[in-house]
């Protein structure tokens, strides 16, 4: 009996998870924070979130719209833009923050370089650092929680540290979130929580966020000791970089080596920019610069193609 073999077009291989289901998975996993961020801070915390996800929503609906391009809103990519950028401003932020943000972050970070799949940085994290560059008063203005004792305490952990190697913090308060920072990253236990839940759904991979955080961690051991090591890894955005904006598809490499570079590089240089320079914070920074990185990562860790041969000559 002759049997037709049917040769079709890549890709061969199909996977039932779709760019949307993915996104939503991704948006449950940070429902956590979210969730957190309204608890510490209170409504307006909700307001900036509900201001980012429609900015970013209408913003990549529009310029689709103006192009004549195809309307992609439903993917729930800008969703999860809006979300991270969000959890990246200070909860007293006034709401045209958000909203200018996430014209940034669509317009001209994601869109202007061909949609999702042609950006090559994160959009959230470069329209974080454009609002700070732009508005460092406010963007660099954190609010104390509902919990604190006084408005005093609202400083940052990450400034206390440089202060008084952290000398009053808390372990507890900085699990729990009560302590300074902007909306989505203070409370390290829902942080941990989504991020877990999105390794285990094999969502994100694990080499990236694991080798970020303990490239981390063994710097500050050898410089400062296990204590202000601990606490710089449960202060500032590193948690959150980790699990959510380092592991963008997009903009991070690859293969399973190029991802542990990533990882690396974005832990040595987060400790470089804490430790010696000006600025106390340095996530945003670390990972924006291995998104650049990302190309040439590529170059020299991508696994040969099947069936490619060396052009002789």
């Amino acid at each position: 009996m002759q049997k037709t073999l049917t040769v079709s077009s890549s890709p061969h291989l199909r996977s039932s998870r779709t760019t949307r289901s993915i996104m939503q998975e991704v948006c449950l996993a940070l429902a956590p924070a979210g969730i957190a961020g309204i608890i510490l801070f209170g409504w307006n915390a909700l307001a900036i979130m509900v201001t980012s996800v429609i900015s970013c929503v209408v913003s990549e609906y529009m310029f689709q719209r103006i192009n004549h391009q195809k309307i992609l809103i439903g993917d729930w990519s800008a969703v999860v833009t809006g979300l991270l950028l969000a959890y990246n401003i200070p909860a007293n932020a006034p709401l045209w923050v958000p909203l200018a943000g996430g014209i940034i972050a669509i317009v001209l970070v994601k869109q202007c370089f061909g949609g999702l799949g042609g950006n090559f940085m994160n959009p959230a994290l470069t329209a974080r650092a454009v609002l700070f560059v732009s508005w460092s008063g406010i963007m660099a203005s954190y609010p104390a929680t509902r919990f604190m004792s006084d408005a005093a305490s609202s400083a940052t952990p990450l400034a206390q540290i440089v202060e008084n190697q952290g000398t009053d913090l808390k372990l507890w308060d900085l699990l729990i979130g009560n302590c300074g920072g902007v909306l989505g990253e203070t409370c390290k236990i829902a942080i941990l929580i989504g991020g877990l839940y999105l390794i285990l759904r094999g969502i994100v991979d694990w080499r990236i966020p694991v080798c970020f955080i303990g490239a981390a961690f063994v710097c500050y051991l050898i410089q400062d000791g296990f204590r202000v090591a601990l606490m710089e890894i449960l202060s500032g955005g590193l948690l959150l970089g980790a699990f959510f904006m380092a592991t963008d598809y997009v903009t991070c490499p690859m293969s399973s080596l190029g991802r542990i570079i990533m990882g690396l590089g974005c832990g040595i240089l987060l400790f470089v920019i804490r430790s010696y320079a000006t600025y106390v914070e340095g996530c945003s920074f670390a990972i924006l610069f291995m998104n650049v990185m990302t190309p040439l990562i590529d170059r020299f860790t991508a696994g040969k193609t099947f069936g490619e041969v060396r052009a002789h000559g």
